[in-house]
């Protein structure tokens, strides 16, 4: 049986289509927006502990990132530009913005150097990290499905996600809707 090459052509794009739509979903977060985030109970960089809930009455970029990842460390500088304009504001829903990185590594070192390197002046850095060969076996990384990075969730003051995956003007802009004049 032949084959003709318009059949030929229709399989492959149908069989890469497939394949490309399977690894969409693969990536996608877990979580979704209007949906509650799991509890996070970890260590900060300091040793202080840390529990997410914490955090409830103000907005939070819950942001999955490592020191190897080249997209990731070019956002920094937005994320950076965007604590330095919110981090200290008061909003009409909430008492302020805070920024929780969360940085999936293997070599603690790595993580304490980029965190100096780029400048992330926030105080709340957990280090996620992973004992295989799997950079995305730690525990956070594991409870909330990240499989790529950057990965973030921005939450409302009441912890609820409003936006996956938001790009820093996209935050701000939101942000700035909420900002009480002063």
């Amino acid at each position: 049986m032949k084959i003709s090459f318009p059949t030929f052509g229709l399989v492959v794009a149908l069989v890469l289509g497939g394949i490309i739509a399977g690894r969409y979903v693969y990536f996608l977060p877990r979580f979704i927006q209007g949906e509650k985030t799991p509890e996070i109970e970890s260590v900060l960089m300091d040793g202080s502990p840390f529990r997410l809930s914490s955090l409830k009455g103000k907005y939070v970029l819950l942001d999955f990132w490592g020191s190897w990842c080249g997209p990731c460390r070019a956002q920094n500088a937005g994320l950076r530009e965007l604590y330095s304009q919110f981090g200290d504001r008061a909003f009409t829903d909430a008492s302020g913005f805070e920024i929780v990185s969360v940085a999936v590594e293997r070599k603690p070192e790595n993580w304490k150097a980029a965190i100096e390197q780029d400048g992330l002046v926030w105080k709340t850095h957990i280090l996620d990290q992973s004992k295989s060969l799997r950079f995305f076996s730690g525990p956070l990384a594991q409870a909330y499905k990240v499989r790529q990075l950057p990965t973030s969730f921005l939450l409302n003051p009441k912890g609820a996600i409003i936006r996956v995956n938001p790009d820093p003007e996209e935050i701000a802009d939101l942000l700035r809707k909420k900002t009480i004049a002063e």
